[in-house]
């Protein structure tokens, strides 16, 4: 999700630049169906030979929660509540990476030195298997577009000394994304990502002793949250080539460590590329199925503090999205997840005793477009809310996150309670049941 949602979002010299490691590489959509790995066939899911699709959420705090014993209860309770709701899959940070960014998530799993924080690792490892234990499955993140938890410009960074903060208002949208395209052709950063991607995908869980290539409980691997390749015309032209390039290096470079399950890239869709669908399609040309992350107030096509008056028009502007995403997947012939899609509460304020309106609108408006694919044989597979806040509750006036304060589904940069739900929210609770039943694995 972007690190600023205020924004309305508007050569083959890199493949030179990284190559992945010699070896036989499976494509896409011909993993392993063996052992209860979810699979694709086509424009679904499948395991065990089944057809599999998922009610999930969003809950990138999870390997922050088993990393200490504290944490550890809590991150029981959070997956018992979401699973009691019907929720099959979660989406959790697995990538994140230390910078000078002062609202960045800490700690990261690697800094500027290379060192790896086997804590933050240990605590990724309990998360996988809570949810193994409960029989949910993960989609893994390996790093950011934005820079709230490190990402492509704390790896850029880490090479070439040069930060942009997209925050600072001396640099102005698209400033932020622009110089972080940056990334795809410049090979020690992109190094540095692969150096971490062999780690992670060939780590052995040391709670389990599984090793993570061998867990079904991983659904996918996901390159990154959110990818672009800048957003000016003139800098996507130029960094278009090695843009795609990381994509297919990256997919064959998991691939050939673990051949057992899907590969994902985290694209947010056509908001992503300026409205061009070749793009998208180009993009996910290695990659196992599509995503769409959908986003009305960041995007502008809804007022927060006018809901009721601009609520029809932004409500025609999602399902044209989400029209959008479910052609290009049928003609992709992929699987398509609505993976990320948040609403505020009324008024767009942040106390769990605010009404939710609007939100319950909204979701209901998500999951009946994923509810009809499914009726008419559809690419529609999952759906992920963001996010989960569960029990976490903020004292601070502000809403604002500090140190020691307890970790939600709202990111340490954004206001608290902004777009998480709460275990108190119980209208969306119901709601969220109630897709989970009709949209459920027969």
């Amino acid at each position: 999700m972007p690190v600023n949602r205020r924004h309305v979002l508007t050569g083959l010299a890199g493949s030179a630049i990284i190559t992945a490691a010699p070896g036989h590489a499976l494509p896409p959509g011909t993993a392993h169906a063996a052992r209860g790995f979810i699979t694709r066939k086509g424009t679904h899911f499948e395991r065990n030979g089944r057809p599999w699709r998922h009610t999930g959420a969003n809950a990138w705090y999870l390997a922050w929660l088993g990393a200490d014993p504290e944490g550890r209860a809590r991150l029981g309770r959070e997956l018992d509540r979401l699973k009691a709701l019907g929720v099959t899959n979660v989406r959790l940070l697995a990538g994140a990476e230390e910078g000078p960014l002062r609202a960045s998530v800490t700690p990261g799993f690697i800094d500027k030195q290379g060192r790896l924080n086997h804590r933050l690792l240990a605590g990724l490892d309990h998360a996988m298997a809570a949810l193994a234990a409960r029989g949910m499955t993960a989609v893994l993140y390996l790093t950011n577009n934005w820079e709230w938890s490190g990402g492509m410009m704390t790896l850029l960074w880490y090479e070439t000394g040069q930060y942009l903060d997209n925050n600072d208002p001396a640099h102005p949208w698209p400033e932020f994304p622009d110089a972080g395209s940056a990334f795809y052709a410049n090979a020690p950063a992109v190094h540095r990502f692969f150096a971490y991607v062999r780690t992670l995908v060939g780590r052995v869980n040391t709670v389990t002793g599984r090793a993570y290539r061998d867990d079904p409980a991983l659904m996918a691997w996901q390159l990154c949250n959110e990818p672009r390749p800048g957003v000016s015309p003139e800098v996507m032209a130029r960094a278009l080539p090695s843009h795609y390039a990381w994509i297919d290096a990256s997919a064959r470079l998991i691939r050939q460590i673990d051949p057992h399950h899907m590969v994902s890239l985290g694209m947010e869709g056509t908001i992503a590329t300026n409205g061009s669908e070749d793009i998208v399609l180009r993009a996910h040309r290695s990659i196992d199925y599509l995503t769409a992350h959908v986003w009305p107030l960041n995007w502008g096509w809804v007022d927060g503090k006018n809901l009721a008056g601009t609520w029809d028009a932004g409500k025609a502007k999602v399902e044209a999205y989400l029209a959008t995403h479910i052609r290009l997947a049928t003609q992709m012939n992929k699987p398509l997840v609505i993976e990320e899609f948040g609403f505020p509460r009324d008024g767009e304020l942040y106390d769990p005793a605010v009404p939710t309106t609007f939100r319950q609108q909204y979701y209901r408006l998500i999951y009946a477009a994923a509810e009809d694919s499914l009726a008419r044989g559809g690419p529609v597979s999952g759906t992920n809310f963001w996010g989960w806040n569960g029990e976490a509750r903020t004292t601070r006036p502000d809403h604002r996150w500090h140190a020691g304060d307890p970790l939600m589904g709202d990111p340490p940069h954004e206001p608290q309670g902004w777009y998480g739900n709460f275990d108190s929210d119980a209208p969306m609770l119901a709601l969220i049941r109630d897709h989970a039943a009709k949209f459920a694995t027969a």
